[in-house]
């Protein structure tokens, strides 16, 4: 079946000069469902102050988006911007990374667990729990947004983009809102209603970062590489790259936990 894409008006809401995208709605619908559940573990745990609740999601916001933005700039584009270093404010013209935005809300999040005395990997452990909904949510906005496709179908399956060649892709942003988002949601969610995985250290954070980067390992084969880096030694692309590292520092995560319990 071959599916012609419509094409999307990327701004979702708008009222007189102001304009909501739809990926900005995918990081605002993320933060509040984290924040949401958040407010759920700390009735049981207590492991937030009032204070601390109220200030995470300053943290959240600023180290996700500066992380991400630099995530981008540095791994997939640091010569446009060096050319063009205006753009690098234009967050609407999109152009996030995941991998960025991982080590910026580290960073974040360890600055404001040493503030408020918060076990840093018990904090990583709950948000790892939340996570793949943003993420569901962000690969749904590059559908939207008619970006980061796939590449080209020989089979009976496919989307033709209005903004591409009109050759039939894979729609890889929905193969991750699925891999990554949904499916990982499933299995995070479960590890932490089902399991005793809450309660050891460390575990949840290497079972999200485990299975985060092997789904986006898995859907690099079908999303096209962009266009100004190509494939390493024409089989690898950055962004399996950079999904191999935390492949590893998940499953040690998840190793080092079990030992000590």
């Amino acid at each position: 079946m071959i599916i012609n894409v419509p094409e999307f008006d990327p701004v979702a809401l708008s009222f007189s000069f102001i304009k909501i995208r739809w990926y900005s709605l995918a990081y605002i619908f993320g933060i509040i469902f984290t924040f949401l559940f958040l407010k759920y573990h700390n009735k049981k745990t207590q492991i937030f102050s009032p204070k601390a609740l109220d200030d995470w999601m300053i943290y959240a916001i600023l180290s996700i988006i500066l992380g991400g933005r630099l995530g981008y700039i540095i791994f997939y584009n640091p010569t446009y911007f060096i050319k063009n270093p205006l753009e690098i404010l234009a967050f609407w013209n999109g152009g996030m990374s995941f991998h960025g935005g991982l080590v910026g809300a580290s960073i974040g999040m360890w600055f404001f667990t040493k503030k408020y005395q918060i076990n840093f990997w018990k904090m990583c452990d709950v948000l790892s729990v939340s996570a793949p909904f943003g993420l569901m949510c962000g690969r749904i906005a590059n559908f939207i947004n008619l970006e980061l496709y796939g590449r080209p179908t020989s089979g009976n399956f496919g989307f033709i983009f209005p903004n591409s060649d009109g050759i039939p892709r894979h729609p890889s942003q929905l193969y991750e809102a699925c891999l990554e988002g949904f499916l990982l949601l499933i299995v995070m969610m479960y590890c932490y209603f089902r399991t005793n995985c809450a309660n050891i250290p460390k575990k949840l954070t290497g079972i999200f970062l485990t299975g985060y980067g092997i789904s986006r390992f898995i859907v690099e084969y079908f999303r096209e590489p962009d266009s100004q880096i190509g494939l390493f030694f024409k089989f690898i692309s950055m962004g399996q790259i950079l999904s191999l590292p935390i492949i590893f520092l998940g499953y040690w995560l998840i190793l080092t936990s079990s030992n000590k319990h």
